[in-house]
């Protein structure tokens, strides 16, 4: 689990702080056909899916350090879904191989576009999440690095929680004669562990993952052998679904530091105390 893993970590680096030291490329492109009907069970790891929704609710899923690819007509949309957890900052790769330069007229604007579990879309910290390119242009490379998911936020706010995370690629404009043209993409998802440097007090019920629903249906659909929404879109690890992160290490250390600081220079403040050739009582 992962919460385990985390203890672990943060025992490690408090021992180090207290004492002495102890001692994702995206690969070549399979190209199958489109999906349009429902949507594809998790891949096995370190393959991804060989097809794309086009659609939320047939989106494509995969997971993070795994490959999606996808052949389809210029002008489709095309949808991937993968977890985020808390603490984690995903960054979106994708390769788009456009038509044949003898079958295209002008300039293309290749898109990806991201939206958590709500379906609201989610801005990009840094990358090229849109790039024009000539009509001769082999390759068009998109990325875009979102911001680190938080365990909560207020109700108003469009900060990224754990969940599901929808992936839209498309090209924006082109020619009218270029529609319906063969392109294939690669897709690959990054994801970047911040620890509690984004920590946030709190924490969600559920993760935002569709078809999610309350904990008693959950333990009913468990019950009768079917796998509940949040257990199927959960990364491999599972949610990290506890108030724990490494913050509360850092802290803890930095008071015990600050505590033996304290005694430090009280020692160096003090004194050699009453001078020995000073008789009592004097």
């Amino acid at each position: 689990m992962r919460t385990l893993r985390m203890f672990g970590a943060a025992v490690t680096a408090a021992v180090a702080l207290l004492g002495p030291a102890a001692p994702g490329a995206l690969a070549a492109p399979a190209v199958p056909a489109a999906r349009t009907e429902s949507p594809s069970a998790p891949a096995a790891p370190g393959s991804g899916p060989t097809e794309a929704g086009t659609t939320f609710r047939t989106a494509a899923a995969f997971r993070p350090g795994q490959e999606a690819t996808a052949q389809a007509a210029t002008g489709d949309y095309l949808y991937w879904v993968f977890p985020a957890d808390t603490g984690e900052r995903p960054t979106v790769r994708a390769v788009v191989t456009p038509p044949a330069a003898a079958l295209r007229h002008g300039p293309a604007t290749w898109r990806i576009d991201v939206y958590d579990g709500l379906r609201r879309r989610q801005p990009c910290m840094y990358g090229t999440q849109a790039r024009t390119v000539g009509r001769d242009a082999a390759q068009v490379r998109l990325a875009c690095v979102l911001r680190p998911v938080r365990g909560a936020a207020d109700p108003w706010a469009n900060d990224p929680l754990p969940g599901s995370y929808f992936v839209r690629l498309t090209v924006a404009s082109l020619p009218d004669e270029d529609l319906g043209q063969p392109f294939t993409a690669r897709l690959g998802v990054d994801v970047r562990d911040e620890g509690g440097a984004h920590a946030a007090d709190g924490s969600l019920a559920v993760p935002l993952v569709p078809g999610a629903t309350t904990a008693d249906v959950a333990e009913a659909e468990t019950s009768a052998g079917r796998t509940p929404a949040v257990e199927a879109a959960a990364p491999e690890d599972g949610w990290a679904s506890t108030w724990w992160s490494d913050r509360w290490l850092w802290t803890a250390a930095g008071g015990v530091l600050a505590a033996l600081a304290g005694v430090g220079g009280y020692a160096l403040t003090r004194g050699p105390g009453r001078p020995a050739r000073i008789p009592p009582g004097a």
